[in-house]
């Protein structure tokens, strides 16, 4: 059994409480990268590439840890989506993903940083969106304001009332945290969560 500190290379609240269910120790520590995409970059190389650097930027300064890292991109019609930051345009893509669906590709790297060996994965969820009224979308925005969340909408809270249905083989993934491909990572690594 591995007994190496845990880190979270990431400052997302919401990675944390995924990661607070698995019952592990870990800290947390705000990766520094530049998250600017290389041009003609696809979408999963980019969410891939971003994790890794996560990692890396994090195990520079706890060389002795499994660092773990993540990125998220949501796709709508082949574009990517990002975090709407206002009202307005969180309005715009919920409009635009009204009846659509939403692909979200979600990366996940679980570095040794004593040795710079890593496992990685991007694993794939869809959102279906139901046709949405605009009363609806103004609705939802004003209750939850999901304004620093890609796609606007929190699936762990009322933005599920906007789903037609979800595709995917772990809903956390759509949070931001494939916990079933990180107990996977974790096992591999020698630690054992029970």
């Amino acid at each position: 059994m591995v007994k190496k500190p845990l880190i979270l290379a990431s400052s997302s609240p919401y990675r944390r409480e995924l990661l607070l269910k698995l019952g592990v120790d870990f800290a947390c520590v705000a990766p520094d990268i530049d998250e600017t995409p290389r041009p003609h970059e696809s979408p999963e190389h980019l969410v891939a590439r971003l994790a890794l650097e996560k990692a890396r930027a994090v195990a520079r300064c706890n060389r002795d840890a499994l660092i773990i890292a993540s990125d998220q991109v949501a796709l709508l019609g082949g574009r990517i989506l990002g975090k709407p930051g206002t009202h307005a345009a969180a309005r715009q893509q919920l409009a635009a993903a009204s009846g659509n669906t939403v692909l979200f590709l979600t990366s996940l790297v679980l570095l040794d940083a004593a040795t710079d060996k890593f496992q990685s994965a991007v694993v794939p969820f869809s959102v279906h969106f139901r046709s949405l009224a605009e009363s609806e979308i103004e609705g939802y925005l004003h209750k939850e304001q999901p304004y620093n969340c890609v796609g606007a909408f929190k699936s762990e809270g009322l933005g599920i009332t906007l789903f037609e249905r979800l595709e995917g083989d772990d809903p956390n993934t759509l949070v931001g945290l494939p916990l079933i491909q990180l107990t996977r990572m974790l096992a591999q690594a020698g630690v054992r969560l029970y």
